[in-house]
């Protein structure tokens, strides 16, 4: 046992003796990584601390008029603004690396989508980077909107069906696939409406379209 503890012990110093020759060999190259590393770390703290937080905080602050105006229905004044407040287009213009510059993309492009300007709220709401499964489900579900007004009902279906398995929750799913249902249905595929309603209906039973599933079904297997 007392040899294998001094076997182990020189194993150690072995090993400290490396590494200390180690260092002392690359002791200019380890300063200046690091120095680098520190210099790295200020840099990260003084963009946060002193840029993109404060710039944060005032795209909020800018954007409260235009939320204001977006939930009284005035659509175009949300988007656009007057000479007093900012409209979703300046603050994605002015704050467009915040989150609140990404949050106005999404807002924006429903005023595009109410504004009949079907094209520019599609680029905006694919812009729109929606990490939660609410927002950025719908905003999938409202660019399946966008291509059901222009009567692109194969594209519609295909954002309908994205927004469907975005969400999976009881609020936008079956209302998702309610509308990818009526695409199919306009495209004369009998079969895929009747597993969109069906979907629903095994599903969702707490939503508002399964009382309706059954009778969607009926008529789609009756085309």
């Amino acid at each position: 046992m007392k040899e294998q503890n001094e076997e182990k012990n020189l194993e150690v110093s072995g090993v400290i003796a490396k590494t200390e020759q180690f260092v002392e060999k690359n002791k200019k190259t380890i300063t200046i990584v690091a120095g680098a590393i520190v210099v790295v770390a200020l840099a990260i703290w003084a963009y946060v601390g002193l840029y993109a937080r404060p710039h944060q905080q005032r795209a909020a602050e800018d954007m409260y008029a235009a939320e204001q105006w977006f939930g009284e229905g005035n659509f175009e004044l949300a988007l656009n603004g007057n000479d007093q407040y900012l409209g979703f287009a300046d603050i994605i213009d002015q704050y467009g690396c915040t989150k609140s510059g990404n949050l106005a993309k999404y807002y924006a492009g429903i005023c595009q989508l109410n504004m009949g300007k079907y094209n520019e709220a599609i680029d905006l709401l694919k812009s729109y980077k929606g990490k939660d499964t609410f927002t950025g489900a719908e905003a999938l579900m409202l660019i399946g909107d966008c291509h059901a007004e222009q009567d692109n009902a194969k594209e519609a279906y295909n954002y309908y069906q994205k927004a469907a398995n975005k969400a999976k929750n009881f609020i936008i799913a079956p209302t998702a696939l309610w509308k990818a249902g009526m695409m199919q249905l306009k495209l004369g595929d009998k079969d895929a409406a009747v597993k969109c309603f069906q979907q629903i209906k095994d599903n969702y039973p707490e939503s508002s379209e399964y009382g309706e599933a059954d009778k969607y079904i009926s008529y789609a297997e009756n085309m």
